[in-house]
């Protein structure tokens, strides 16, 4: 049975910090939970990977048959490599205890080259560690590399017929800058072996490479001991002026002395946090408010962004809008409507989307929206792809109105929206009986992944399930900005009283 101390992952995680990888080795079950979101970007990697295949037709697959025992793997590889098979996929190598899986190996004369495949748009310097460690197996191992070259996605390819992977990928050498990193891996992978042998944990406290370049797998674990509001809750504070406050031993929001100098939006929070005060300017929110003409339309889309662009007229990663929810006010003593829309996950949505918007929403009146960037920028995105339709949204983006704006202004602030203006803190805020708590999908991100994953479901009770989820998030986001301008207009009603 193949054994090793160190894969290209394990090396990247020891590259971060050596307490993670001492960690994964010897104490695996205090991993945080992987997320959804996190699952959902190992799976598009592996999809994307997979198509990235399709560059070298022809190759011979060597996959381990289980990730536990890599030795049948290494022997194949080992045979394809001695034949010269034109191209490998999934190559497995080992050297000095380090195992490496190239993603694709392609002959070149009696030299290789080999293509580390990204779901990514560019090439990161983390990116560069994994093709420099693996570069040091392979030519450990007296295999001749010719080049090494990292794929990754191109966003410029718009999509136009059937799938052209030639332009949906784009390929980077970057032989020469890890044969610059060569010397730093081989002292790098002896001082990481000894960690993954050693019985000690390594004295490392929390630090910025907690969170870079990517959470840690043991973040929970590690910052057990920071409590609740603490100095690492302060909103747009850079992440090494909080390690400062913590190393000097301030911790808790509630001990940063008066006289520290912050940002005013930062001073705002904690003030308003330790002295447990709302902020509230009742002019600025009333001029704010009347300059909203009637009749209102509370709208909120969602979107999905897949990486491979599924539909004509679209790019890798663009914004793909599927849903939305549209709640009516005719005027403000007029009874709430409410309208939605859903995509079936059979095809492009976005013509259904829009003839379906045009034909709910009327021609006058304002539109209000929570963060209108957003919505602006997918109404913009749609004008473009559907120039038939590019008039009729323009007169949409005109009448839209930001409710997010006094919030973000800090026209109202309340110490438990914690610096954020983001709805999912100004709702519980404002309307206490309303929140996101406890909803299968309870943010954009999840809604995404929810119609993303209904490509491929085939489960009609599953389906029925994500859909309903779907709904349910989608509406309470339109309702709550229902409530939150009812409960603003109450509190400059209660201000002129």
């Amino acid at each position: 049975m193949n054994t090793h101390l160190l894969s290209k992952s394990t090396f990247i995680k020891g590259l971060q910090c050596e307490k993670q990888l001492f960690l994964y080795k010897h104490y695996p079950e205090l991993q945080d939970k992987i997320s959804d979101i996190q699952q959902a970007v190992f799976d598009r990697g592996h999809e994307v990977g997979r198509l990235a295949q399709q560059l070298f037709p022809g190759g011979i697959d060597a996959s381990p048959q289980s990730f536990r025992d890599y030795s049948d793997a290494l022997k194949l590889t080992s045979e394809l490599i001695y034949k010269k098979t034109n191209a490998i996929y999934e190559a497995s190598f080992q050297f000095n205890d380090v195992l490496v899986v190239a993603d694709i190996v392609a002959r070149d004369g009696d030299k290789w080259k080999i293509y580390e495949v990204k779901s990514s748009t560019n090439v990161s310097n983390t990116y560069l560690m994994d093709a420099a460690v693996q570069y040091y197996v392979i030519t450990n191992l007296g295999i001749e590399i010719s080049d090494f070259s990292i794929i990754t996605i191109d966003t410029s390819y718009y999509r136009q017929g059937e799938l052209d992977i030639n332009a949906l990928f784009k390929s980077e050498s970057v032989l020469k800058r890890i044969e610059k990193q060569q010397d730093f891996i081989a002292e790098k992978v002896e001082v990481l072996k000894k960690v993954a042998v050693s019985k000690v944990v390594p004295e490392i406290p929390i630090g910025e490479y907690c969170l870079t370049p990517y959470t840690c797998s043991y973040y929970n674990h590690c910052w057990k001991n920071i409590p609740q509001d603490s100095v690492f809750d302060i909103s747009g504070m850079h992440l090494r002026k909080k390690f400062e406050l913590l190393n000097s031993g301030i911790v808790k929001m509630k001990d940063i002395p008066p006289g520290l100098p912050l940002p005013k939006n930062q001073r705002l929070q904690v003030d308003s946090f330790i002295n447990n005060k709302t902020i509230i300017d009742c002019d600025e929110i009333k001029t704010f408010l009347n300059s909203f003409n009637y009749p209102l339309y509370y709208l909120d889309f969602e979107s999905f962004q897949p990486a491979i662009p599924l539909y004509n007229n679209s790019q890798p990663y663009q914004q793909i809008p599927f849903q939305y929810s549209l709640h009516v006010k005719d005027n403000p003593d007029a009874e709430l409507k409410h309208y939605e829309y859903l995509a079936e996950a059979n095809g492009d949505p976005r013509i259904d989307f829009i003839k379906r918007l045009l034909q709910d929403i009327g021609s006058e009146g304002d539109i209000v929206v929570y963060n209108k960037s957003y919505e602006i920028g997918r109404l913009k995105e749609l004008g473009r792809d559907f120039p038939e339709y590019e008039k009729e949204l323009a007169l949409l983006i005109d009448r839209v109105i930001d409710l997010m704006i006094p919030f973000q202004k800090k026209c109202y602030y309340a110490p438990s929206m914690k610096g954020s203006f983001s709805i999912k803190y100004v709702l519980p805020a404002l309307v206490k009986e309303l929140d996101y708590e406890n909803m299968e999908i309870a943010n954009g991100v999840s809604a995404s992944l929810g119609f993303e994953n209904l490509q491929n479901e085939t489960d009609m009770f599953r389906i029925n399930e994500i859909r309903n989820q779907l709904l349910e998030y989608c509406k309470l986001d339109t309702y709550a900005m229902v409530k939150i301008h009812e409960k603003l207009l109450e509190i400059i009603n209660h201000e002129d009283q």
